[in-house]
């Protein structure tokens, strides 16, 4: 992804990265010219409290915080109001919350007498920290861009890089191999549920974009008992000698996923992969997704994998997640943003 430089000039920007996602914020300052990040200090006190000082000033600039409220969600939260609150009082020009994995997302309104709608209540709580634009990457649901009555949201889709990558591994994979599932309709683009059909069908369109073959579309119903616990999944569409590739927007505790799978193997599938914008892996996720009928998960890498997650790995030998980076594509972002060029160009293409 390239800028169009004639467009608009950089205003004074400073970048400044929380400690939830560092690596990804290396990756972006390694891979844009135009993004250099800025020095911050952050520090907990023995009792939990979060400290920062932006070790340079930002007065007049436009401040772009990279930070995912991901696990321990809460301390992550908190701290992107922490620097958001010391860029404000430090007279920033404006500030961008860049959040590649937006917390709280799924708790997006009533399903229950009393109970909150917490994505709103968070988008409010960002907004009183002095932020005055979000950037996201697969929002759980679009909606919540209207949860922030006074300033804009842009979501950033990130099936475009999860498509070619796998496009990409597939063809290596199956290159002079017969039966190879790259023909048309030979792939299957499968959505887990009812509301993840549109976001299904635009990863449909990319995969078709950058492969030139025609796919196919199937859906599950799902039924839950509770919270992560699937009752039952029902198949809708026909799945016979394909490859399916399930897209979601997340992998919480791998549950829902497993069981597609294996609900998809059952029912003739060939192979089985699955593309997700933001790998959480809580619990027992990653044991459950190595002893899967899933051949691979590819994941953006809009949630930093945990030590202990990346040791879970490594005892059990499981090299099925393979992540995407997103941060060409979020530094692009930042770029426009700042020049006042259009995000939307970025997707166009895909319409």
């Amino acid at each position: 992804i390239k800028s169009k430089k004639k467009k608009g000039k950089m205003s004074q920007l400073c970048v400044l990265v929380g400690t939830s996602n560092q690596e990804l914020g290396n990756k972006i300052d390694e891979t844009n010219r135009s993004i250099a990040l800025s020095p911050i200090n952050i520090k907990r006190f023995a009792d939990g409290e979060i400290w920062c000082q932006v070790e340079k000033s930002v007065r007049g600039q436009e401040v772009y915080i990279i930070q995912s409220t991901s696990t321990p969600v809460n301390d992550n939260l908190m701290e992107l109001f922490v620097i958001a609150d010391a860029c404000r009082r430090a007279s920033a020009k404006s500030i961008t919350a860049v959040m590649p994995y937006f917390g709280y997302a799924r708790q997006d309104r009533k399903t229950k007498a009393r109970v909150p709608i917490t994505a709103s209540l968070v988008a409010k709580l960002i907004e009183s920290a002095g932020v005055n634009r979000v950037i996201a990457v697969d929002l759980h649901c679009g909606q919540i861009q209207g949860f922030f009555p006074n300033i804009p949201v842009d979501n950033l889709y990130g099936q475009p890089p999860l498509a070619k990558k796998i496009f990409k591994e597939l063809t290596e994979q199956y290159k002079d191999k017969e039966n190879s599932p790259l023909r048309d309709h030979g792939i299957t683009i499968v959505s887990p549920d009812a509301g993840g059909a549109e976001r299904a069908d635009f990863f449909r369109k990319c995969f078709q974009k950058c492969s030139g073959l025609k796919c196919s579309m199937a859906m599950m119903n799902k039924k839950r008992e509770e919270h992560n616990k699937v009752a039952k999944m029902e198949l809708i569409g026909d799945v016979k000698d394909t490859l399916c590739i399930i897209v979601d927007d997340m992998i919480d505790t791998a549950g829902t996923l497993c069981k597609a799978g294996d609900t998809l193997k059952e029912a003739g599938a060939t192979v089985v992969i699955a593309a997700s914008s933001h790998g959480l892996f809580n619990g027992t996720a990653v044991s459950r997704i190595h002893k899967s009928s899933l051949e691979a998960i590819y994941v953006l890498d809009t949630v930093a994998m945990s030590k202990d997650k990346k040791k879970t790995c490594e005892e059990l030998k499981c090299s099925k997640i393979k992540y995407v980076t997103v941060a060409s594509l979020l530094g692009e972002a930042i770029v426009r943003t700042n020049r006042g060029m259009s995000i939307g160009e970025l997707f166009e293409q895909y319409d």
